[in-house]
C-alpha cells in the first residue's frame, strides 16, 4: 500500500479460505490493512472468530469440501457485508508423508478433495456473481511441490499441479468477461503451523533446494496476494507466481 491509494481494497469483501491460522491468517491481515472487508472461513471456529473480531471482519465456519456449507457461507456473506468480489483459496492439506506407492487411496483422495475440489468448488461459488458484476478476483495458492514434485509428498504435489491448471483454464473462460482475473501462487516452503506436521527430514530438503537459504515468512506471501487481488492487477490473469526464495524460475 502506498499514500496515494495504490493497491487499495475499499469496499471490497475478500473472503479467505484457511484464514484462521499460517498464511491466511497473514493475508486476512494485509487485506483487511489494504481497506477490504475481510471473511475469515475456516474450519476451527475459535481462531476464525478471534481473527476476525480483531480485523473487524466476520469469520464463517465450514468446509471448502461442502457445496452445502459454501452456500450458507455465501448467503452468509452477502447478508452481512455485501457480495464477494476476492476469494484466496488458501486452505489445503500435505497428507502423509510417504512413498506415493504406500499411500492408500483414501488418502490420496483425502488430499485431492480438499486441495484440489475444494478449490473447484469455491471458485463454483464465486464465478456467477463476479461475472454478473463485472468484478472479481481470485487467487488460489499452489505450490512449488505443484511445479517440481516433492519426494514423498506425491498427492500433495500431484494436487497443487492440478491447481495451476486449474487456474490457467479458469482464467482463459472469464477472460474479457469483465475486469476479473484469476492467478495462483507457488510459494516454496513457508513457515507456518502445516510444518509441525512433517518430518524434520522433509523439511531440511526443501529448505535445502532454496536458494536464499531459509523459509519463506506468511507476511511475504500475503504481499503478493495483496497485489494479485487489487485493481491494478487487472492485466495479469492465469499465472503462477513463485514465491519460492529463487527455488523455481520458471
Amino acid at each position: 500500500m502506498t499514500a496515494d491509494g495504490m493497491f487499495r481494497l475499499d469496499g471490497q469483501v475478500a473472503m479467505v479460505t484457511g484464514g484462521g491460522q499460517g498464511i491466511g491468517a497473514a493475508v486476512c491481515r494485509r487485506l483487511a490493512a489494504g481497506g477490504a472487508k475481510v471473511v475469515v472461513f475456516d474450519m476451527n471456529p475459535e481462531p476464525a472468530a478471534t481473527l476476525a473480531a480483531e480485523l473487524g471482519g466476520i469469520a464463517c465456519v465450514g468446509s471448502v469440501t461442502s457445496e452445502a456449507d459454501l452456500e450458507r457461507v455465501r448467503l452468509e456473506i452477502e447478508a452481512k457485508v455485501g457480495p464477494i468480489s476476492i476469494v484466496v483459496n488458501n486452505a489445503g492439506v500435505t497428507g502423509r508423508s510417504t512413498e506415493t506407492w504406500d499411500m492408500t487411496k483414501k488418502e490420496w483422495e483425502q488430499v485431492f478433495d480438499v486441495n484440489v475440489t475444494g478449490v473447484f468448488l469455491c471458485c463454483k461459488m464465486v464465478m456467477p456473481g463476479m461475472l454478473a458484476r463485472g468484478y472479481g478476483r481470485v487467487i488460489n495458492v499452489a505450490s512449488v511441490a505443484g511445479k517440481e514434485g516433492n519426494p514423498r509428498l506425491g498427492a500433495y504435489s500431484a494436487s497443487k499441479a492440478a491447481v495451476i491448471g486449474l487456474t490457467k483454464s479458469l482464467a482463459k473462460e472469464v477472460a474479457g468477461k469483465g475486469d476479473i482475473t484469476v492467478n495462483s501462487i507457488s510459494p516454496a516452503v513457508i513457515h507456518t503451523p502445516i510444518l509441525d506436521g512433517l518430518p524434520q527430514t522433509t523439511v531440511d530438503y526443501m529448505v535445502s533446494r532454496i536458494p536464499i537459504g531459509r523459509t519463506g515468512k506468511p507476511e511475504e506471501v500475503a504481499s503478493l496476494i495483496h497485489f494479485l487481488a487489487s485493481k491494478e492487477s487487472s492485466f495479469t490473469t492465469g499465472q503462477c507466481y513463485d514465491i519460492s526464495g529463487g527455488r523455481c524460475t520458471y
